[in-house]
């Protein structure tokens, strides 16, 4: 993503996106000046602005001629993802708490759609959690999986290279892994095809049958691979 394309995650329309990358590059300006860098027109630069002013990106300096002063990046984003979690909270707080019987079997199509559930996955882990997936998709996780077992969660990872993680137990299988699979505090399960292409789908569901089933298929690919190093 370009600049202006990542601003755009922060709620910010992409008139609203240049002008505050343009007052980022060039420092304060009146609305005069912005329209002549950025090439907007003069009407939809000071619609922009005021919408950046009550959006927390920039502040106006009054005087002579009125300028706009930008946040830092580091300021205006952590101000936004402050607000946003906070926000969270108290959705979660409003929204009605799922039945059981509501959770299935769910499909989660696309790389990053994938890997977000298995770093939420990752994340709400309380007591143990096993992983089995290539070492380039490992890579994705590293932080966050040796944030987990340095809280005394048990993490327990098969994967196809030498590695060492500290504190997780670690497997090297034999066989190319062609597919991921995760097991949190035996009560969630994702499982299914993790590749470098755009068609990679995986289940995710909480139902004990399918957490024990791909339970037993780790322990057993452990046990095979502790046998195999004994020869």
């Amino acid at each position: 993503m370009n600049t202006i394309e990542l601003l755009s995650q922060f709620n910010l329309t992409s008139n609203e996106a240049a002008i505050y990358h343009t007052l980022l590059q060039q420092g304060s300006l009146n609305g005069y000046q912005i329209a002549k860098v950025s090439g907007i027109s003069r009407s939809n630069t000071y619609t922009s602005l005021a919408s950046l002013v009550e959006k927390g990106c920039a502040y106006k300096i009054e005087g002579d001629s009125t300028q706009y002063c930008p946040l830092s990046i580091d300021e205006f984003c952590s101000n936004r993802i402050r607000s946003l979690e906070l926000a969270k909270q108290e959705l979660i707080k409003q929204m009605p708490i799922k039945s059981e019987e509501q959770q299935g079997y769910i499909t989660i199509k696309g790389n990053s759609h994938i890997s977000d559930k298995i770093k939420n996955i990752i994340d709400e882990t309380q007591e143990r959690i096993y992983l089995s997936l290539t070492r380039s998709k490992l890579d994705l996780f590293k932080q966050q999986i040796l944030s987990l077992a340095s809280k005394n969660v048990k993490v327990v990872l098969i994967t196809d290279e030498p590695t060492t993680l500290d504190n997780v137990v670690t497997y090297q299988s034999a066989l190319p892994i062609k597919q991921v699979r995760i097991i949190s505090d035996s009560t969630k399960v994702l499982t299914g095809d993790f590749d470098e292409s755009n068609h990679s789908t995986c289940l995710y569901s909480e139902k004990k049958n399918l957490v024990d089933l791909i339970k037993d298929s780790i322990k057993n690919e452990m046990v095979l691979i502790e046998m195999q190093s004994y020869k």
